[in-house]
């Protein structure tokens, strides 16, 4: 069920009634512009489709899907884009200045994924690489999505202290204004200990991997309100996560790989 916020919002000095808007909301983006965009519904059923995308299961109103895909005909479209990463194997489509380096210049990578940081650590980088970025989310735009959902802002995390929480915060900025402007709501990917600061960096809703599993989805209602996607890969992260925000919350349990329906490994669960 989709539960409009029909909160009055001030904005650039006009105040606007959410609910006379059906569904769509003016949503501050760092730029001299606000831009009219549209949340997803919340509360209702969701697939996450980054892995390849599938006929939606019945009952599935907001599903992602990766930026090369196409958008769902009748349903809330969200669009992945990796925006702190490399792709794997994908080094060569950046400029060799833009990966990250460590002391002894050798590219710094997300080992899990193997994925190559990109290097956010200064505002000339940062536009460079948005520009980029910004390329893919014009895709999205262009395919129908009505949101884009950026991957690994917190990267930091993981950059051995070459990157830090403000380089990440300035870099989603840019990619908020270039949301915005394309009309597209734009997503806060997990980095709970960010989600304090969305309204400055302009994120509209949130999408949380194992918020459930790790107990950090009341940091993401605290900021987002109900407007928060939680995606689990375990039966104990779906169960907390069923249990605690079920009733409020878009929930879904994916398998890691986040592999179609009808391939092996295809897990899809909910509350």
């Amino acid at each position: 069920m989709s539960h409009l916020n029909t909160t009055t919002l001030k904005l650039t000095g006009t105040v606007v009634g959410a609910a006379a808007l059906t569904g769509a909301l003016f949503v501050g983006a760092p730029s001299t512009q606000a831009a009219t965009v549209s949340l997803p519904p919340t509360h209702t059923g969701f697939d996450y489709q980054i892995g390849g995308a599938y006929t939606p299961p019945a009952g599935v109103k907001v599903v992602t899907r990766d930026h090369t895909a196409s958008s769902a005909a009748g349903l809330y479209n969200i669009c992945y884009v990796n925006a702190f990463q490399a792709q794997p194997g994908a080094e060569s489509e950046w400029a060799s200045d833009l990966l990250l380096r460590d002391s002894a210049g050798k590219v710094v990578y997300d080992k899990d994924w193997g994925e190559a940081l990109l290097d956010v650590s200064t505002d000339t980088k940062r536009q460079r690489i948005a520009n980029q970025i910004g390329s893919q989310i014009n895709g999205c735009r262009d395919s129908g999505f009505q949101a884009v959902e950026p991957d690994n802002y917190d990267s930091y995390t993981r950059s051995g202290n070459r990157l830090t929480a403000n380089n990440a915060q300035a870099f989603i900025k840019l990619l908020s204004a270039r949301a915005h402007a394309d009309g597209l709501a734009i997503a806060q990917k997990n980095t709970p200990e960010l989600a304090g600061n969305r309204t400055a960096n302009g994120l509209d809703f949130a999408v949380a991997e194992e918020c459930g599993q790790y107990d950090e989805c009341g940091d993401y209602t605290s900021a987002f309100g109900n407007n928060v996607i939680v995606i689990e890969y375990t039966n104990t992260g779906k169960s907390k996560a069923c249990k605690g925000w079920g009733g409020t919350l878009s929930v879904v349990q994916r398998d890691v790989d986040v592999s179609p329906a009808g391939s092996s490994g295809y897990i899809r669960k909910t509350c």
